[in-house]
């Protein structure tokens, strides 16, 4: 493979334009803005899945230019930080899956944002009251959310271990696309209203996301010059000055002193990040966490993520049962969705009783991924009856594959991750792959713009449990990277790349690409039909949350059984969409399928190098 030095060549030239605040208020705008989503490609030679047309174009042009996965991923992750900033972001963290095919090992970097040395364990109460602040919009926008970010040294480290490109290089499509704008679309526009008064909070943000006091028009074209100038100095520096100097200093004040603005009745408590925090950071290198299912290795996340052992772990529990026989001749498959739904709530369980950062937990990795104790756990599956809910966690530690199986003490858990995140998929023609899921964690993360450098800190620190208990393995503690649901994937065959996936949506992530797998492998389904199928997400709760799609066409089926559906209100409302997935399924002769969603969060991109004719 050859080694790629070169700048990659700017996609257009800027557009000269006048602004006001981030957006430029006239829609003429330049070819490249007006890139039409696709959900579905299928070509060779290399392809890539993401939320957004700016992004996939990204990747495309590295891939073209002779960069591998890798590199393409970097260079959409970083294009995504401008064109989906509410999502992702060189503020936040998360988490890359990478299959060297040369090697044909599939490795992991864990970029997950950290607590600060000095984070208190009741740092969630306020001092007031006594009693934790509430979730949102008081805690979530705040210092005290903000996790030291992981993004930018996943990037590089990404690069060093399996890239060709230097981090430059990777950013340049990124920095050109902040430079010259992108199109608002209805979807930038409403996650802008929907965080008004967050944003309202901060003169940084007002500034950037609300120019003139309201959010982008639909059809403008949003500039952030100070981002682009952030990138240009990681470019010209490389991460070191994130991590040091000026922009750490920065950083730091805005998380210790907030730039409140002045009429904000928020609270705003403020953080307790250093410059030591940020200069000690580390990206992590980690094996996967590995299963075998209907014959395919399925490699996902090690904790500090959740999703690889809770993936893992249901598919393990479905193992034993043959869903692809539990059709109707109508076409339906409530059998199967009822065995989904209950392996889903089972594998919460123990997710909940078990998993945090290793670091700090002693998380029973092996066990959790054990066939013999998803074996075990299975036989809590009747199938004509729904389990009551919450089910009991599993027992780790005295399991044999035999029914019964024996119960541990449930865990006391709270769900606080946000729907939000990105996730995109990357594949090159020499057959890498990358899967990779990012995040800001709430829509819009802290809320906090970094005063003059265009992008929003994380609130991530509030993945961890609110109230702090010595036996809750999410409990916060000084250094610890809160537990998360990101669920990046890849599905060997053979020992070949057959399918790789992932999704944001909080804890819902886990049980969007559980379902996905399930469309695919037992139901039949080809990748497009399994991303756009409606979903339903089972997290050991007493309701289940679906999209009205899933509820209508299955309640009448499920009900009987003991499945009880949310509703719009409940703590656990049902959800207008789950899930924004993005997948590449690998075909004979090098053949690739890229996939997006058709209509959720508006529609996802799938591009490939050479589409197929």
């Amino acid at each position: 493979m050859p080694k790629v030095r070169r700048r990659i060549a700017a996609l257009t030239a800027a557009l000269a334009m006048s602004v006001t605040g981030g957006a430029v208020m006239s829609p003429a705008f330049a070819d490249p803005t007006e890139i039409k989503k696709e959900p579905t490609a299928t070509g060779y030679g290399g392809a890539v899945s993401t939320v957004d047309p700016e992004a996939s174009a990204a990747a495309i042009e590295v891939l073209r230019k002779g960069g591998n996965a890798a590199d393409a991923a970097v260079a959409a992750a970083a294009t995504l930080g401008v064109t989906e900033p509410y999502s992702a972001g060189i503020g936040g963290g998360g988490y890359f899956v990478f299959y060297d095919a040369e090697s044909g090992e599939v490795g992991t970097i864990d970029g997950r944002e950290t607590a600060p040395a000095d984070m208190p364990t009741d740092a969630f109460i306020d001092p007031k009251t006594g009693k934790p602040y509430p979730f949102t919009p008081e805690l979530v926008t705040s210092g005290v959310s903000v996790g030291v970010p992981g993004t930018p040294a996943t990037w590089e480290r990404a690069l060093k271990r399996w890239g060709t490109l230097d981090l430059g290089d990777a950013l340049e499509p990124a920095i050109e696309v902040a430079t010259r704008g992108f199109v608002v679309d209805e979807t930038f526009r409403q996650q802008t209203l929907d965080n008004e008064v967050r944003f309202e909070a901060f003169t940084s943000t007002s500034s950037l996301f609300l120019p003139g006091g309201d959010a982008p028009a639909v059809g403008t074209v949003f500039q952030n010059p100070d981002l682009a100038a952030t990138y240009e100095i990681l470019a010209d520096k490389g991460t070191r000055a994130f991590y040091r100097g000026a922009l750490a200093d920065e950083i730091v004040a805005t998380v210790q002193a907030p730039p409140k603005a002045a009429g904000t009745t928020l609270p705003v408590p403020v953080g307790h990040m250093t410059t030591k925090d940020l200069a000690s950071y580390r990206a992590l290198d980690q094996d996967p966490t590995h299963v075998e299912y209907r014959g395919l290795d399925v490699y996902g996340m090690a904790p500090s993520s959740s999703g690889g052992t809770t993936v893992g772990e249901a598919l393990n529990i479905l193992e034993p049962f043959d869903l692809s026989e539990m059709g109707q001749p109508d076409g339906k498959n409530p059998a199967a969705l009822h065995h989904y739904l209950e392996a889903s709530a089972l594998a919460f369980a123990d997710r909940g009783k078990y998993v945090g950062d290793p670091a700090f937990v002693d998380v029973p990795t092996d066990e959790l991924t054990d066939p013999v104790f998803g074996k075990e756990r299975s036989c809590q599956i009747d199938p004509l009856k729904a389990a009551g809910k919450p089910v009991d966690p599993g027992n780790v530690t005295g399991y044999d594959g035999a029914c019964p199986s024996a119960a541990a003490a449930p865990a006391d858990e709270t769900d606080t991750e946000n729907i939000s995140t990105t996730n995109l998929t990357v594949a090159d023609k020499w057959g890498n792959v990358v899967e990779y899921t990012l995040t800001i964690e709430q829509t819009g993360g802290s809320g906090i713009v970094v005063p003059g450098r265009g992008f929003l800190l994380n609130n991530e620190l509030t993945d961890f449990s609110t109230v702090y208990k010595e036996d809750d393995p999410n409990r916060i503690q000084p250094g610890k990277r809160p537990r998360s649901s990101m669920s990046p994937t890849i599905i060997l065959k053979d020992g070949d790349p057959f399918l790789a996936l992932g999704s944001p949506g909080g804890s819902t992530i886990i049980t969007t690409v559980l379902q996905t797998i399930l469309n695919r492998v037992d139901l039949g389904m080809d990748i497009s039909e399994a991303i756009a199928a409606p979903r339903a997400a089972q997290r050991n709760t007493a309701n289940i949350s679906a999209e009205q799609e899933f509820i209508d066409a299955n309640a009448a089926d499920l009900e009987p059984l003991g499945h009880v559906f949310a509703k719009a209100g409940d703590s656990f409302s049902s959800l207008p969409e789950i899930g924004a997935a993005t997948a590449i399924e690998f075909k004979p002769n090098g053949r690739m399928v890229a996939a997006a969603e058709p209509v959720r969060r508006g529609g996802g991109s799938a591009m490939v190098v050479k589409p197929s004719r």
